[in-house]
């Protein structure tokens, strides 16, 4: 189930993101394409139960989804919106940072202009 706010999107990418083994199965789905649980299992040096255990965490991120099985055979395969959600709640927050530090420097330019009008009158 995904987080219905952006905020709440980005947390659940960001936390999915956090084990390497997530991101092993991400670059592996971005380089060759929807792959299955086996077929993911033959590439990487992962248990089956592993990887079926983390692409469910992936999932609930919203960063991947399965696709129409094939038989047994389910294909996972990513999902790029929830990354897009988190790069723009990112965005988000940094211009914030920026706008704050941007006052900052303007504050500190004032105040240093201040103090060399009252050195040069002294």
């Amino acid at each position: 189930m995904r987080p219905p706010d952006a905020e709440g999107q980005a947390v659940a990418v960001f936390a999915a993101l956090t084990d390497p083994t997530r991101r092993a199965l991400l670059e592996e789905l971005g380089r060759a394409g929807p792959a299955t649980v086996t077929d993911l299992a033959r590439r990487l040096p992962i248990s089956r139960q592993a990887i079926a255990k983390h692409l469910g965490q992936l999932a609930e991120a919203g960063l991947i989804s399965v696709g129409e099985p094939a038989g047994r055979r389910h294909p996972y395969r990513l999902e790029p919106a929830a990354i897009r959600t988190a790069q723009v709640w990112l965005a988000k927050l940094a211009n914030r940072w920026d706008d704050r530090l941007a006052a900052l420097e303007r504050a500190l330019d004032a105040t240093d202009t201040k103090e060399s009008s009252n050195d040069e009158q002294a």
